[in-house]
Protein backbone atom coordinates (compact mmCIF):
# COMPACT_ATOMS: atom_id res chain seq x y z
CA UNK A 1 0.00 0.00 0.00
CA UNK A 2 0.89 3.82 -0.43
CA UNK A 3 -0.85 7.11 1.13
CA UNK A 4 1.27 9.78 0.53
CA UNK A 5 -0.94 13.29 2.10
CA UNK A 6 0.30 16.42 0.76
CA UNK A 7 3.31 17.87 2.50
CA UNK A 8 3.25 15.88 5.65
CA UNK A 9 6.70 15.65 7.40
CA UNK A 10 6.05 12.05 8.85
CA UNK A 11 6.85 8.71 6.50
CA UNK A 12 6.23 5.44 8.28
CA UNK A 13 6.91 2.19 6.57
CA UNK A 14 5.96 -1.00 7.80
CA UNK A 15 4.71 -4.27 6.14
CA UNK A 16 2.14 -4.82 8.74
CA UNK A 17 -0.83 -2.28 6.73
CA UNK A 18 -3.13 -2.72 9.88
CA UNK A 19 -0.35 -1.31 12.42
CA UNK A 20 0.25 1.39 9.80
CA UNK A 21 -3.45 2.15 10.04
CA UNK A 22 -3.72 2.10 13.87
CA UNK A 23 0.05 4.54 14.07
CA UNK A 24 -2.04 6.94 11.58
CA UNK A 25 -5.14 6.58 13.65
CA UNK A 26 -3.18 7.84 17.09
CA UNK A 27 -1.08 10.17 16.01
CA UNK A 28 -4.41 12.02 14.19
CA UNK A 29 -5.74 11.67 17.66
CA UNK A 30 -2.66 13.16 19.26
CA UNK A 31 -3.06 16.36 16.95
CA UNK A 32 0.03 14.98 14.92
CA UNK A 33 -0.17 15.30 11.20
CA UNK A 34 -1.30 13.15 9.40
CA UNK A 35 1.42 10.66 8.12
CA UNK A 36 2.52 8.89 4.84
CA UNK A 37 2.18 4.87 5.02
CA UNK A 38 4.40 2.66 2.81
CA UNK A 39 4.42 -1.17 2.84
CA UNK A 40 7.21 -1.52 0.66
CA UNK A 41 10.53 -0.57 1.54
CA UNK A 42 11.66 -0.53 -1.41
CA UNK A 43 9.99 2.80 -2.46
CA UNK A 44 11.33 4.78 0.13
CA UNK A 45 14.39 6.41 -1.17
CA UNK A 46 12.36 7.82 -4.05
CA UNK A 47 9.67 8.79 -1.75
CA UNK A 48 12.33 11.00 0.74
CA UNK A 49 13.85 12.38 -2.99
CA UNK A 50 10.26 13.56 -4.03
CA UNK A 51 8.55 15.13 -0.43
CA UNK A 52 10.56 17.13 2.58
CA UNK A 53 10.31 14.40 5.12
CA UNK A 54 11.37 15.63 8.70
CA UNK A 55 10.91 11.78 10.21
CA UNK A 56 10.90 8.44 8.91
CA UNK A 57 9.59 5.46 11.10
CA UNK A 58 11.17 2.20 10.00
CA UNK A 59 10.16 -1.47 10.93
CA UNK A 60 13.35 -3.18 11.35
CA UNK A 61 12.45 -6.84 9.72
CA UNK A 62 10.91 -6.16 6.12
CA UNK A 63 10.77 -8.02 2.98
CA UNK A 64 13.51 -6.71 0.28
CA UNK A 65 14.82 -4.19 2.46
CA UNK A 66 15.14 -4.17 6.46
CA UNK A 67 14.78 -0.98 8.00
CA UNK A 68 18.86 -0.75 9.60
CA UNK A 69 19.55 -0.70 5.73
CA UNK A 70 16.83 1.41 4.67
CA UNK A 71 18.47 4.02 7.53
CA UNK A 72 22.03 3.58 6.22
CA UNK A 73 20.85 4.56 2.55
CA UNK A 74 18.70 7.31 3.90
CA UNK A 75 21.25 8.62 6.21
CA UNK A 76 24.05 8.60 3.65
CA UNK A 77 22.19 11.08 1.41
CA UNK A 78 20.11 12.89 3.64
CA UNK A 79 21.83 12.86 7.50
CA UNK A 80 19.44 15.60 8.74
CA UNK A 81 16.27 13.76 8.61
CA UNK A 82 15.12 11.87 12.18
CA UNK A 83 14.50 8.17 12.03
CA UNK A 84 12.96 5.80 14.21
CA UNK A 85 13.99 1.97 14.47
CA UNK A 86 10.48 -0.25 15.27
CA UNK A 87 11.71 -4.39 16.41
CA UNK A 88 9.72 -7.02 17.48
CA UNK A 89 12.88 -7.49 20.21
CA UNK A 90 14.13 -5.31 23.03
CA UNK A 91 18.14 -5.64 21.59
CA UNK A 92 20.70 -3.53 22.94
CA UNK A 93 23.12 -4.06 20.29
CA UNK A 94 20.78 -3.48 17.59
CA UNK A 95 20.69 -0.25 19.32
CA UNK A 96 24.22 0.30 18.77
CA UNK A 97 23.99 -0.56 15.64
CA UNK A 98 21.26 2.39 15.35
CA UNK A 99 23.25 4.88 16.74
CA UNK A 100 25.83 4.36 14.36
CA UNK A 101 23.78 4.86 11.23
CA UNK A 102 22.41 8.04 13.15
CA UNK A 103 18.93 6.65 14.60
CA UNK A 104 17.02 9.33 16.86
CA UNK A 105 15.42 6.14 18.86
CA UNK A 106 14.01 2.79 19.08
CA UNK A 107 11.01 1.62 20.07
CA UNK A 108 9.81 -2.15 20.44
CA UNK A 109 6.43 -3.74 19.52
CA UNK A 110 3.70 -4.38 20.47
CA UNK A 111 3.54 -0.87 20.42
CA UNK A 112 2.40 1.46 22.83
CA UNK A 113 0.37 3.94 20.40
CA UNK A 114 0.28 6.52 22.79
CA UNK A 115 4.46 6.62 23.76
CA UNK A 116 4.59 6.26 19.78
CA UNK A 117 2.58 9.22 19.42
CA UNK A 118 5.12 11.33 22.21
CA UNK A 119 8.23 9.73 20.29
CA UNK A 120 7.38 10.91 17.11
CA UNK A 121 6.58 14.48 18.49
CA UNK A 122 9.77 14.51 20.43
CA UNK A 123 11.68 13.35 17.22
CA UNK A 124 10.05 15.94 15.14
CA UNK A 125 10.81 18.84 17.60
CA UNK A 126 14.24 17.73 17.49
CA UNK A 127 14.49 18.15 13.78
CA UNK A 128 13.22 22.00 14.26
CA UNK A 129 15.75 21.96 16.84
CA UNK A 130 18.23 21.39 14.37
CA UNK A 131 17.08 23.49 11.82
CA UNK A 132 17.17 26.50 13.98
CA UNK A 133 20.74 25.41 14.54
CA UNK A 134 21.49 24.82 11.29
CA UNK A 135 21.10 28.79 10.95
CA UNK A 136 23.82 29.57 12.62
CA UNK A 137 26.26 27.87 9.97
CA UNK A 138 27.61 31.48 9.24
CA UNK A 139 29.92 32.75 11.91
CA UNK A 140 28.12 33.06 15.25
CA UNK A 141 27.32 36.36 16.95
CA UNK A 142 26.72 36.83 20.94
CA UNK A 143 24.76 39.58 19.05
CA UNK A 144 22.42 37.02 18.11
CA UNK A 145 21.06 35.86 21.71
CA UNK A 146 17.88 36.35 23.15
CA UNK A 147 19.39 36.00 26.96
CA UNK A 148 22.52 37.22 27.21
CA UNK A 149 22.42 38.31 30.80
CA UNK A 150 21.83 34.69 31.10
CA UNK A 151 25.57 33.45 30.40
CA UNK A 152 27.43 36.33 32.06
CA UNK A 153 29.31 33.79 34.19
CA UNK A 154 30.72 32.19 31.28
CA UNK A 155 33.40 34.77 30.28
CA UNK A 156 34.15 34.24 26.42
CA UNK A 157 34.59 36.35 23.04
CA UNK A 158 34.99 33.10 20.70
CA UNK A 159 32.84 32.86 18.06
CA UNK A 160 32.25 29.16 19.03
CA UNK A 161 31.24 29.72 22.22
CA UNK A 162 28.52 32.07 20.95
CA UNK A 163 26.86 28.95 19.09
CA UNK A 164 27.36 26.71 22.23
CA UNK A 165 25.31 29.44 24.26
CA UNK A 166 22.80 29.70 21.08
CA UNK A 167 22.30 26.09 21.62
CA UNK A 168 21.73 26.40 25.20
CA UNK A 169 18.85 29.28 24.84
CA UNK A 170 17.39 26.78 22.03
CA UNK A 171 17.11 23.55 24.05
CA UNK A 172 16.12 25.36 27.34
CA UNK A 173 12.88 25.77 25.49
CA UNK A 174 11.92 22.23 25.57
CA UNK A 175 11.78 19.51 28.08
CA UNK A 176 14.30 17.40 25.96
CA UNK A 177 17.13 15.56 27.95
CA UNK A 178 20.32 17.12 27.12
CA UNK A 179 23.83 15.62 26.57
CA UNK A 180 26.73 17.87 27.31
CA UNK A 181 29.85 16.80 26.25
CA UNK A 182 33.42 18.82 26.06
CA UNK A 183 36.94 17.82 28.17
CA UNK A 184 37.48 18.24 31.86
CA UNK A 185 37.08 21.88 33.04
CA UNK A 186 35.26 23.74 30.09
CA UNK A 187 32.08 24.22 32.22
CA UNK A 188 29.47 21.78 31.47
CA UNK A 189 28.61 22.10 34.87
CA UNK A 190 27.99 25.85 34.50
CA UNK A 191 26.00 25.47 30.82
CA UNK A 192 23.95 22.99 32.56
CA UNK A 193 22.79 25.38 35.12
CA UNK A 194 22.36 28.26 32.61
CA UNK A 195 19.84 26.05 30.58
CA UNK A 196 18.08 25.40 33.66
CA UNK A 197 17.76 28.71 34.65
CA UNK A 198 16.18 29.50 31.29
CA UNK A 199 13.82 26.93 31.32
CA UNK A 200 10.49 27.03 32.42
CA UNK A 201 11.77 24.87 35.68
CA UNK A 202 13.77 27.74 36.34
CA UNK A 203 11.72 28.59 39.72
CA UNK A 204 11.88 24.56 40.77
CA UNK A 205 15.55 22.69 42.39
CA UNK A 206 18.52 22.44 40.50
CA UNK A 207 20.33 19.38 41.69
CA UNK A 208 23.78 18.21 40.69
CA UNK A 209 24.86 14.78 41.26
CA UNK A 210 28.49 13.40 40.18
CA UNK A 211 27.96 9.64 38.72
CA UNK A 212 31.36 8.12 39.76
CA UNK A 213 30.65 8.69 43.43
CA UNK A 214 28.28 5.84 44.01
CA UNK A 215 28.28 1.65 43.98
CA UNK A 216 25.85 -0.53 43.33
CA UNK A 217 24.83 -0.64 47.07
CA UNK A 218 24.34 3.52 47.25
CA UNK A 219 22.45 3.83 43.89
CA UNK A 220 18.78 3.13 44.64
CA UNK A 221 18.78 4.66 48.37
CA UNK A 222 20.54 7.82 46.75
CA UNK A 223 18.27 8.12 43.99
CA UNK A 224 15.17 7.01 45.14
CA UNK A 225 15.21 7.71 48.54
CA UNK A 226 13.29 5.24 51.24
CA UNK A 227 10.93 5.20 53.85
CA UNK A 228 11.37 4.84 57.49
CA UNK A 229 11.98 1.06 58.30
CA UNK A 230 12.97 0.31 54.86
CA UNK A 231 16.15 -1.52 56.00
CA UNK A 232 18.11 -1.71 59.63
CA UNK A 233 18.64 2.11 60.21
CA UNK A 234 16.59 3.64 58.34
CA UNK A 235 14.91 5.42 61.45
CA UNK A 236 13.25 8.47 59.20
CA UNK A 237 12.02 8.77 55.69
CA UNK A 238 14.56 9.99 52.90
CA UNK A 239 14.52 11.80 49.86
CA UNK A 240 16.30 10.99 47.02
CA UNK A 241 17.71 12.91 44.20
CA UNK A 242 14.99 12.28 42.11
CA UNK A 243 12.45 13.44 44.57
CA UNK A 244 14.42 16.22 45.42
CA UNK A 245 14.19 17.69 41.73
CA UNK A 246 10.70 17.10 41.24
CA UNK A 247 9.67 19.91 38.49
CA UNK A 248 12.79 20.65 38.18
CA UNK A 249 16.30 19.91 36.50
CA UNK A 250 18.60 16.71 37.43
CA UNK A 251 21.86 17.13 36.63
CA UNK A 252 24.03 13.87 36.43
CA UNK A 253 27.72 14.68 35.94
CA UNK A 254 30.29 12.37 34.19
CA UNK A 255 27.23 9.94 33.32
CA UNK A 256 29.63 7.51 31.50
CA UNK A 257 31.35 6.56 34.97
CA UNK A 258 27.87 5.27 35.93
CA UNK A 259 28.34 1.20 36.38
CA UNK A 260 26.08 -0.97 33.45
CA UNK A 261 24.36 -2.90 36.68
CA UNK A 262 22.67 0.91 37.74
CA UNK A 263 22.28 2.02 34.06
CA UNK A 264 18.84 -0.48 33.85
CA UNK A 265 18.18 1.31 36.84
CA UNK A 266 18.19 5.01 35.67
CA UNK A 267 17.07 3.48 32.02
CA UNK A 268 13.80 2.35 34.13
CA UNK A 269 12.62 5.38 35.80
CA UNK A 270 13.58 7.17 32.47
CA UNK A 271 10.95 5.52 30.31
CA UNK A 272 8.61 4.70 33.13
CA UNK A 273 8.40 8.38 34.27
CA UNK A 274 7.77 6.46 38.21
CA UNK A 275 10.06 5.44 40.79
CA UNK A 276 9.33 4.00 44.14
CA UNK A 277 11.30 4.84 47.28
CA UNK A 278 13.27 1.44 48.99
CA UNK A 279 10.54 -0.05 51.10
CA UNK A 280 7.52 1.44 49.68
CA UNK A 281 4.77 -0.01 47.11
CA UNK A 282 3.82 3.95 46.57
CA UNK A 283 4.91 5.01 43.22
CA UNK A 284 6.21 8.48 42.96
CA UNK A 285 5.60 10.57 39.34
CA UNK A 286 9.79 11.13 38.22
CA UNK A 287 8.59 14.45 36.70
CA UNK A 288 12.44 15.52 36.17
CA UNK A 289 14.37 16.92 33.23
CA UNK A 290 17.32 15.21 32.94
CA UNK A 291 20.75 16.76 31.55
CA UNK A 292 24.23 14.83 31.41
CA UNK A 293 27.49 15.59 31.07
CA UNK A 294 30.84 13.95 30.31
CA UNK A 295 34.47 14.21 29.10
CA UNK A 296 34.56 11.57 27.42
CA UNK A 297 33.01 10.09 23.73
CA UNK A 298 29.72 9.05 24.49
CA UNK A 299 29.24 7.22 21.13
CA UNK A 300 32.69 5.11 21.80
CA UNK A 301 31.56 4.06 25.07
CA UNK A 302 28.32 2.87 23.64
CA UNK A 303 30.36 0.71 20.97
CA UNK A 304 32.35 -0.72 23.09
CA UNK A 305 29.58 -2.30 25.43
CA UNK A 306 30.53 0.24 28.51
CA UNK A 307 27.76 2.16 28.47
CA UNK A 308 23.85 1.14 27.11
CA UNK A 309 22.61 1.93 24.22
CA UNK A 310 19.25 2.31 24.61
CA UNK A 311 19.89 4.59 27.87
CA UNK A 312 22.14 7.08 25.30
CA UNK A 313 19.16 7.68 23.42
CA UNK A 314 16.99 8.84 26.33
CA UNK A 315 19.66 10.86 27.29
CA UNK A 316 20.96 12.57 24.07
CA UNK A 317 18.11 13.98 22.69
CA UNK A 318 19.70 16.95 21.99
CA UNK A 319 23.70 17.42 22.12
CA UNK A 320 26.06 20.39 23.17
CA UNK A 321 29.87 20.48 22.94
CA UNK A 322 31.64 22.64 24.23
CA UNK A 323 35.26 22.98 22.60
CA UNK A 324 38.55 23.10 24.69
CA UNK A 325 39.58 25.64 25.65
CA UNK A 326 43.06 25.90 23.50
CA UNK A 327 40.54 25.67 20.24
CA UNK A 328 38.88 29.11 21.13
CA UNK A 329 42.07 31.31 21.93
CA UNK A 330 40.02 34.24 22.15
CA UNK A 331 38.65 33.47 25.60
CA UNK A 332 42.10 33.04 26.98
CA UNK A 333 43.14 36.55 27.65
CA UNK A 334 39.95 37.94 28.93
CA UNK A 335 39.39 34.26 31.20
CA UNK A 336 42.74 35.12 32.57
CA UNK A 337 41.53 38.64 33.26
CA UNK A 338 38.67 38.02 35.07
CA UNK A 339 39.80 35.51 37.11
CA UNK A 340 43.00 37.97 37.88
CA UNK A 341 40.04 40.93 39.29
CA UNK A 342 37.99 37.99 41.62
CA UNK A 343 41.22 36.35 43.53
CA UNK A 344 42.48 39.70 43.62
CA UNK A 345 39.54 41.10 45.38
CA UNK A 346 39.49 37.95 47.36
CA UNK A 347 43.16 38.28 48.76
CA UNK A 348 42.75 42.13 48.99
CA UNK A 349 45.08 42.62 46.40
CA UNK A 350 45.71 45.37 43.67
CA UNK A 351 46.66 43.80 40.65
CA UNK A 352 46.80 46.57 37.68
CA UNK A 353 46.51 43.64 34.89
CA UNK A 354 48.83 41.35 33.19
CA UNK A 355 52.34 41.84 32.06
CA UNK A 356 52.37 41.04 28.18
CA UNK A 357 55.35 38.35 28.64
CA UNK A 358 52.56 36.11 30.68
CA UNK A 359 49.76 37.23 28.27
CA UNK A 360 52.45 35.60 25.53
CA UNK A 361 52.74 32.54 27.45
CA UNK A 362 49.21 32.15 28.53
CA UNK A 363 48.41 32.32 24.78
CA UNK A 364 50.94 29.76 24.00
CA UNK A 365 50.04 26.84 26.36
CA UNK A 366 47.82 23.75 25.59
CA UNK A 367 45.52 24.31 29.29
CA UNK A 368 44.54 20.03 29.18
CA UNK A 369 42.70 21.31 32.42
CA UNK A 370 40.86 24.29 30.36
CA UNK A 371 39.28 27.28 32.10
CA UNK A 372 39.51 25.35 35.83
CA UNK A 373 43.24 24.87 35.19
CA UNK A 374 43.48 28.55 33.88
CA UNK A 375 42.03 29.74 36.85
CA UNK A 376 43.71 28.13 39.95
CA UNK A 377 46.89 28.55 37.62
CA UNK A 378 46.02 32.93 37.97
CA UNK A 379 44.53 32.36 41.83
CA UNK A 380 48.15 30.59 42.73
CA UNK A 381 49.88 33.92 40.55
CA UNK A 382 48.08 36.32 42.65
CA UNK A 383 49.17 34.63 46.18
CA UNK A 384 53.12 34.83 44.88
CA UNK A 385 52.58 38.00 43.23
CA UNK A 386 54.74 41.00 44.69
CA UNK A 387 54.04 43.88 42.01
CA UNK A 388 51.53 45.64 40.68
CA UNK A 389 50.78 43.38 38.06
CA UNK A 390 50.78 39.90 37.15
CA UNK A 391 54.02 38.64 35.89
CA UNK A 392 55.26 35.68 34.40
CA UNK A 393 57.79 34.94 37.68
CA UNK A 394 54.45 34.30 39.66
CA UNK A 395 53.18 31.17 37.20
CA UNK A 396 56.00 28.44 37.72
CA UNK A 397 54.30 26.07 35.05
CA UNK A 398 54.93 28.89 32.68
CA UNK A 399 58.31 30.52 33.70
CA UNK A 400 59.93 28.37 32.69
CA UNK A 401 59.02 28.62 28.69
CA UNK A 402 59.59 32.15 29.57
CA UNK A 403 61.91 32.52 25.40
CA UNK A 404 60.77 32.36 22.70
CA UNK A 405 62.36 29.08 22.17
CA UNK A 406 61.27 27.10 25.01
CA UNK A 407 57.69 28.40 23.93
CA UNK A 408 58.02 27.16 20.70
CA UNK A 409 58.63 23.77 22.26
CA UNK A 410 56.20 23.41 24.61
CA UNK A 411 53.48 24.10 21.77
CA UNK A 412 55.17 20.87 19.37
CA UNK A 413 54.19 18.80 22.74
CA UNK A 414 51.93 16.72 22.59
CA UNK A 415 48.47 17.03 24.17
CA UNK A 416 49.17 13.46 25.87
CA UNK A 417 52.43 14.48 27.47
CA UNK A 418 51.25 17.03 29.04
CA UNK A 419 47.98 15.06 30.36
CA UNK A 420 50.40 12.59 31.65
CA UNK A 421 52.51 15.34 33.35
CA UNK A 422 50.21 17.48 34.81
CA UNK A 423 48.12 14.28 36.23
CA UNK A 424 51.88 13.51 37.36
CA UNK A 425 52.31 17.03 38.99
CA UNK A 426 48.34 16.66 40.49
CA UNK A 427 49.36 13.37 42.58
CA UNK A 428 52.97 14.14 43.79
CA UNK A 429 51.75 17.68 45.32
CA UNK A 430 48.40 15.05 47.06
CA UNK A 431 51.40 12.66 48.28
CA UNK A 432 49.69 10.01 46.07
CA UNK A 433 45.98 10.81 47.58
CA UNK A 434 44.02 9.34 44.53
CA UNK A 435 40.52 11.23 45.85
CA UNK A 436 42.04 14.54 46.58
CA UNK A 437 44.27 14.50 43.27
CA UNK A 438 40.73 13.26 41.33
CA UNK A 439 38.81 15.93 43.06
CA UNK A 440 41.65 18.65 42.10
CA UNK A 441 41.40 17.49 38.41
CA UNK A 442 37.89 17.48 38.17
CA UNK A 443 37.47 13.76 37.27
CA UNK A 444 36.31 10.69 39.34
CA UNK A 445 38.11 8.37 40.92
CA UNK A 446 37.68 5.61 38.71
CA UNK A 447 38.88 8.02 35.61
CA UNK A 448 42.08 8.76 37.27
CA UNK A 449 42.74 5.30 38.28
CA UNK A 450 42.62 4.17 34.55
CA UNK A 451 44.97 7.68 33.68
CA UNK A 452 47.21 5.77 36.51
CA UNK A 453 47.15 2.51 34.38
CA UNK A 454 47.22 3.88 31.02
CA UNK A 455 50.63 6.32 31.58
CA UNK A 456 52.43 3.72 33.84
CA UNK A 457 52.33 6.24 36.78
CA UNK A 458 53.68 4.59 40.49
CA UNK A 459 51.46 5.77 43.12
CA UNK A 460 51.67 4.56 46.55
CA UNK A 461 48.14 3.71 47.63
CA UNK A 462 45.49 6.27 49.07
Amino acid sequence: MESIPEKTPILIVDDDEGLLFSIRAALLSAGLPEPALVSDSRKVLSLVQQHRFHLLMLDLIMPYLDGMDVLRQVKQVYPDIECIIVTAVDDVAMAVKAIKFGAYDYLVKPLDLERTSITINHALERYQLKQGIALYERPPSFEELVHPEAFTAMIAEDEAMALVFRQAEICARSDYSVLITGETGVGKGMLARIIHSLSRRSDRPFVQVNMPSFSSGLFEDEFFGHVRGAYTGAFKNKKGFFESALGGTLFLDEITELELSMQGKLLQVIEDKLFYRLGSTEAVNADVRLISASNQDVKQAVSSGKFRGDLYFRLNEYHIHIPPLRKRTKDILPLARYFLKIHSRRNAKSLAGIDSSLENALLAYSFPGNVRELENMIASAVLSETSSRLRLASVPILNGKSNQQGMEHAVLVSLEHVKRKHVERVLAATGGNRTRAARILGIGLRTLQRYIKAYGLAVRPS
